[in-house]
């Protein structure tokens, strides 16, 4: 059961990174994500049903627009790999457990929030907003199918106490800690509280450390300076993903009582 829903996400999860490209382009651009159908944004021409195949579209039109012939990004096939790589990963942690579906969405919206965040320095309500009331919807349904209630009441006191963490930080330093990383703070502890109290404490410290050293690395590299902004957002998902997969394993190396 275990491979079968890990290869079942992977198959789900190329799909799903299709729809986070049109998401990724059209939510920074306030555009609808309904309509019109993709289309080249060069062109404008609409891309039919062959040139649409996750990552096998790509290849075969070897990264141009069929009608035009301008450049398609690589980022395409690289959040398509990527989402399907996150939701087989998910699929494998969570595949007997009523939570997997709320994880699942968790994976789809960061992948879409670090990119826009690394593109555009934005956290867009539109997706975070949507994904506390999906998180809430989901592991309160999964709390019900599991007798958790606990479990739940954890989740939202995690996302609280994430919020409130980083909402102090923001009003000692508003230009270090932008109100998106906050709103987004909330969505991480709740998921991160479903599991447990280690791992938001976890997810939130391998966020700041994550974001400590690559920006230490590109001002090291020249590549930034210490007046350039870092999105963060990017850091705070890569953390919480972290122990959201591995945190159990990694909170088992502490020496409790030592």
């Amino acid at each position: 059961m275990q491979l079968f829903v890990t290869v079942a996400c992977v198959v789900l999860g190329l799909a799903v990174g299709s729809f986070l490209n049109v998401v990724i382009w059209r939510v920074p651009r306030h555009e609808s994500i309904v309509a019109p159908p993709s289309h080249c944004p060069g062109c404008d021409a609409l891309i039919s049903p062959r040139d649409n195949v996750p990552v096998f579209s790509w290849l075969v039109l070897r990264g141009r627009c069929r009608n035009c012939g301008e450049p398609i990004p690589i980022r395409y096939p690289m959040v398509e790999v990527g989402c399907a790589l996150l939701w087989g990963v998910i699929g494998y942690t969570f595949a007997d457990s009523w939570a997997l579906p709320a994880y699942l969405v968790l994976a789809a919206a960061l992948l879409a929030l670090s990119v826009i965040d690394l593109e555009h320095y934005l956290l867009p309500n539109r997706i975070v907003y949507p994904l506390a009331g999906a998180g809430l919807v989901l592991l309160g349904a999964a709390a019900l199918a599991q007798g958790a209630g606990d479990s739940f009441v954890r989740a939202v006191l995690g996302g609280l106490a994430a919020f409130g963490m980083l909402l102090v930080l923001h009003l000692v330093s508003p230009r270090g800690m932008g109100f998106g990383d906050v709103k987004l703070a909330f969505v991480l502890g709740l998921y991160l509280g479903w599991l447990g109290w280690g791992e938001v404490l976890l997810g939130l410290f391998l966020g700041f450390f994550l974001g400590a050293l690559i920006g230490v690395a590109l001002i090291v590299t020249h590549l930034r300076s210490r007046k350039d902004h870092v999105p963060f957002g990017p850091f705070l998902a890569a953390g919480t993903l972290i122990a959201i997969v591995w945190g159990p394993a990694i909170l088992s190396w502490y020496p409790q009582g030592r």
